[in-house]
């Protein structure tokens, strides 16, 4: 599984891709230098049971950490996630 990053203007997304296929995506806003919004998932129905969602939410994480943004996940799966894994909550805001 290769997850990329990509920001443009205003707006970044996360896609995973497995075999030269999209697996899924996470969108996401910038809202301001230290602070995201995350939108939106979207997860392939091949892909399903493959944690790509949460993949995809730990690569943003991961983003956020090494460049000291805060993020808001008004993505029903991306909140959903937050409340339920303690691990990436450092950078809820």
């Amino acid at each position: 599984m290769e997850i990329t990053l990509k920001e443009r203007d205003n707006k970044g997304f996360a896609m995973a891709r497995e075999d030269d296929q999209r697996a899924g995506m996470m969108t996401y806003s910038i809202a301001a230098e230290d602070h995201i919004i995350i939108d939106h998932t979207e997860v392939d129905p091949k892909f399903k049971g493959k944690n790509i969602g949460k993949q995809l939410l730990y690569r943003i994480v991961g983003m956020a950490r090494e460049k000291n943004i805060k993020i808001t996940p008004l993505c029903p799966f991306a909140n959903a996630m937050f409340k339920k894994l303690e691990d990436i909550q450092d950078v809820l805001r």
